[in-house]
């Protein structure tokens, strides 16, 4: 019989709602929002005013007495670090763009200790930045600091499985030389205050830069709206997609997911399919999931087959809930191997678990196997990277063909296209909006062929295949994605398998 097949990475922006370029955005003001950061970062001019002239002398003082009573040691260290230092920089091109701090990871790992901090209830608290989910007031300077302040320092949260209370302040960590080369000796022994020091002078930079270039207060509501499109609404758009647009599909691969959405997936599609997800989850809670048809497949049948293939990838970087891997009937009689995968970010790990997920199907050879994935392969082969045309001719060698067929079976046949803005903490990775569509990329765009659909070349052809970056069934090229309409930075891939 035919079977109708879909697989789709959907994760997308985690924390900072800025972080990446939005595409075919309705709002004028977006665009003029970010060209408006591009130039004030790349050209500042003037605008590259001293440190203490945006994160003032007042406010170091308030920083240093509440470091202070924590008990910290460093303080006079990094109040020198201040003086004579941090303080005296230009914004821009000796503090935002100083590829030392970067290094150093004095920005970036607080921002990414207390970006998002998961409590024990369950709930996500935001640090007041304009690179988290915070929806409260930061309109000023002054509120915003207001609320910085009694976020790091006076509201204790419930975290861990134990529900240890802890001030985010104190869920800093020293940044380690050994892993950080960068970092001084000096500089690892104060890490903590340094830290802090650096977020919040980084904090207050980039609420001046959009208080400066959006002085109507524009940026604030773009900000409400992207939150609220592409992480407040987030998983039950993603479901809706699913249940509107693939209502016909007879299994779904799903990467990157949340337990969250796994919940949110079951209960709404319980009617039509079974959800499957590893026995043992993800810690970064980017979990690959199955979506069976119950009218196709039989879900008492199911056995899940992950710690087979799991146990046999060695030292590769695969970590749980990469790999979910079943076995399951149909209600034909035919069996199968389904098996959905997200693969490393560079995807040097995918020829490993493919050859692993293989090797298993050889000890099945009653069942059909069928792998959905997410392999992460780039248009280009590289020492870091694992090239497209080399993973088809592996696939190719095992026997298997893909979804992918004719003039489509080519490395310009992308299903991921994003790039990182000027807002964000690492800001190496930032595009300029004239490179976003250059004959010539920048590295740091990810425009890459990495979805598949697998099966055995003698078994199955692949019928019509599909690509999606709306929502809505259909395919825009040369739009960067996400968009507000759709949530993933992954296309949704769908394939009709016809029986040989």
């Amino acid at each position: 019989m035919k079977l109708t097949a879909v697989t789709w990475n959907i994760a997308a922006i985690n924390n900072n709602p800025f972080e990446y370029w939005l595409g075919a955005h309705p709002d004028t003001a977006y665009e003029q929002l970010m060209l408006g950061v591009e130039g004030f970062i790349s050209e500042p001019g003037d605008h590259d005013v001293p440190v203490s002239s945006v994160f003032s002398e007042a406010m170091w003082a308030e920083l240093k007495q509440m470091m202070t009573a924590q008990g910290w040691t460093g303080i006079e260290e990094t109040e020198q670090r201040w003086h004579d230092d941090f303080s005296q920089r230009r914004i821009i091109s000796q503090f935002i763009c100083d590829k030392s701090l970067g290094d150093k990871r004095l920005a970036s790992m607080p921002d990414r200790v207390t970006n998002t901090i998961g409590t024990k209830d369950a709930r996500d608290v935001f640090r007041p930045t304009l690179v988290s989910n915070f929806a409260g007031d930061m309109t000023s300077v002054t509120t915003w600091w207001a609320a910085w302040k009694r976020f790091m320092f006076e509201e204790a949260l419930s975290v861990g499985k134990e529900g240890e209370s802890k001030l985010p302040c104190n869920m800093l960590f020293k940044i380690s030389k050994a892993k950080y080369p960068e970092i001084t000796e000096a500089e690892e022994a104060i890490s903590i205050p340094l830290q802090l020091l650096s977020i919040a002078i980084f904090d207050a930079i980039l609420l001046h830069m959009v208080i400066t270039v959006s002085p109507d207060g524009a940026w604030s509501k773009l900000k409400e709206g992207i939150v609220s499109a592409l992480l407040a609404t987030k998983r039950s758009k993603t479901v809706a997609i699913l249940e509107n647009q693939y209502a016909d599909a007879d299994l779904c691969f799903v990467q990157e997911a949340d337990p969250a959405f796994a919940d949110c997936a079951e209960v709404a599609l319980k009617s039509k399919y079974t959800l499957l997800r590893p026995k043992k989850l993800s810690k970064a809670q980017q979990n690959s999931l199955l979506l069976i048809r119950n009218a196709v497949f039989d879900p008492l049948s199911v056995v899940d087959c992950s710690a087979e293939v799991m146990g046999s990838l060695g030292g590769q970087p695969v970590s749980d809930g990469d790999v979910l891997a079943v076995c399951v009937d149909g209600v034909d009689g035919k069996k199968y191997l389904l098996a959905s995968f997200h693969g490393d970010t560079n995807g040097l790990a995918s020829p490993t678990v493919l050859e692993a997920l293989h090797a298993f199907a050889v000890t099945k050879p009653d069942r059909t196997p069928i792998f959905g994935m997410d392999a992460n392969t780039h248009k280009k082969a590289s020492k870091k990277t694992q090239g497209f045309d080399e993973f088809v001719k592996l696939f190719t060698d095992l026997g298997y063909t893909s979804c992918w067929v004719g003039t489509d079976l080519c490395s310009s046949n992308y299903t991921t296209f994003n790039a990182r803005t000027y807002l964000q903490a690492q800001l190496q990775k930032a595009v300029k909006s004239t490179e976003i569509h250059s004959e010539t990329p920048s590295g740091f765009i990810d425009k890459n062929p990495k979805d598949f659909i697998l099966f055995p070349k003698a078994t199955y052809a692949a019928g019509s295949t599909s690509k999606d970056n709306t929502g809505h069934g259909k395919f825009i090229d040369k739009v960067v994605f996400p968009t507000l309409d759709f949530p993933s930075d992954h296309v949704v891939v769908s394939t009709v398998l016809t029986p040989n």
